[in-house]
C-alpha cells in the first residue's frame, strides 16, 4: 500500500469522480484510475462500484474513506505543526447541531477572534450528529446529551425543562397546563424517531401506561413548529428552544417534570484539528464568563457546563 495510492482514492471518493480527483491532485486522470486500480489490486478489494461513467462507493470503501478522512487529517495536523505555530487559524468548521439556538450566541464573536474560518451550520437530530461526527463529515455538533462510550468529547450546556406548544387559540383559553393522559386526546405533531425529545416523551408516557399516537410526524424542529403554528397540533420542545414567535403558546406538562441537556461535542480523536481545537477552547472560556456572578446565562439559557469526554 503506497501513500500515492491512498491519496488518489480518498480524492476519488470525496470528489465524487477520477476526472475531478486528477485536477484536484495536478495528474492526469488515467493516472489517477491506475492508481486506484493497483490499490485494488493488492489487497484483492472492490472500492467502487462502477456503472458506465458513474461510481459509487462500495462498503468496503465506505469504511476505507472514513479512515483516510483520519490518515488525512493526522497528516495535515502534522504540517501544521511543523510549520508556523502563530500563523492564524483557518479553514472550514461544520456543525451539525439539534437545535442551532443552542450555539448561535457563540458564531459571531468566534468568527470575530477567527476571521479566516468559514463556518458551515446545519440542522439534524441527534442520531445525525452522532453519525456525522463519526463519519468525520462535521467538526462540531450539538446534541440532547452525551451518548454512551469515550469517543466524544463535549462541554455541558445544562439542562432545561421539556414543554408542550400549541397555536394561539388552539386550547380553550385560561387553559395553561396539560397532563399526559389529556394529550391522548389531541392531535399531536412529533419530531422523526431520532429525536432525543420524541423519545423522552414518549418513554415517560408509557411509563404511565399512557400510549401518545403523533397525527403528524415531521423531520426537524422548524417544521413542527410551522406545522404547531398553523394550528395542525400540538408539539414538544425544550424551554431554551421555544424561543420567541407570537403565534406560539407554551403549555405546561402537569405530570412530566422532563429535562432535556444540551452538550458541545466533538469525536475525542480529533480533539487536535486546530479548528476544533479553536473553537471548544473558545466556547469553553465564554461558558465560563457567562457562568460568573450576574453574567448572562449562555446560549439556550443554561448556566452550567462541565468539560466531559464519557
Amino acid at each position: 500500500m503506497r501513500h500515492s495510492q491512498l491519496r488518489a482514492f480518498h480524492h476519488v471518493a470525496l470528489l465524487g469522480g477520477f476526472s475531478r480527483a486528477a485536477r484536484a491532485l495536478h495528474l492526469t486522470q488515467p493516472a489517477v484510475s491506475e492508481q486506484v486500480r493497483k490499490l485494488e489490486q493488492d489487497h484483492d478489494i472492490l472500492l467502487f462500484r462502477r456503472e458506465g461513467k458513474q461510481i459509487a462507493l462500495t462498503p468496503e470503501g465506505e469504511e476505507l474513506l472514513r479512515l483516510t478522512k483520519g490518515y488525512f487529517e493526522t497528516e495535515a495536523q502534522i504540517g501544521e505543526y511543523l510549520s508556523d505555530s502563530g500563523a492564524a487559524v483557518e479553514g472550514e468548521l461544520r456543525i451539525i447541531a439539534d437545535s442551532a439556538l443552542h450555539i448561535t450566541a457563540l458564531l459571531g464573536p468566534f468568527r470575530k477572534k477567527h476571521p479566516n474560518i468559514t463556518i458551515l451550520l446545519r440542522a439534524g437530530n441527534t442520531e445525525d450528529v452522532l453519525e456525522e461526527l463519526r463519519s468525520y463529515n462535521a467538526e462540531i455538533g450539538v446534541i440532547g446529551s452525551l451518548p454512551p462510550g469515550r469517543d466524544m468529547t463535549g462541554l455541558d450546556l445544562g439542562a432545561t425543562g421539556i414543554t408542550a406548544f400549541a397555536a394561539r387559540g388552539f386550547l380553550p383559553s385560561g387553559r395553561p397546563s396539560l397532563s399526559l393522559a389529556d394529550l391522548q386526546g389531541l392531535p399531536l405533531v412529533f419530531r422523526e424517531a431520532g429525536s432525543k425529545t420524541r423519545q423522552k416523551i414518549e418513554s415517560e408516557a408509557r411509563g404511565r401506561g399512557v400510549t401518545l399516537k403523533p397525527a403528524i410526524i415531521a423531520e426537524g424542529r422548524e417544521a413542527v413548529r410551522e406545522l404547531v403554528a398553523s394550528g395542525a397540533g400540538i408539539g414538544f420542545v425544550s424551554e431554551a428552544e421555544f424561543g420567541h414567535d407570537s403565534r406560539l403558546v407554551k403549555i405546561r406538562l402537569e405530570d412530566a417534570g422532563l429535562t432535556m441537556s444540551e452538550s458541545i461535542v466533538s469525536l475525542s480523536q480529533r480533539q487536535d484539528v486546530r479548528v476544533i481545537r479553536a473553537f471548544m477552547e473558545f466556547a469553553a472560556t465564554t461558558l465560563a464568563r457567562q457562568e460568573m456572578p450576574e453574567a448572562s446565562p449562555p446560549a439556550g439559557g443554561c448556566r452550567q457546563k462541565h468539560c466531559r469526554s464519557d
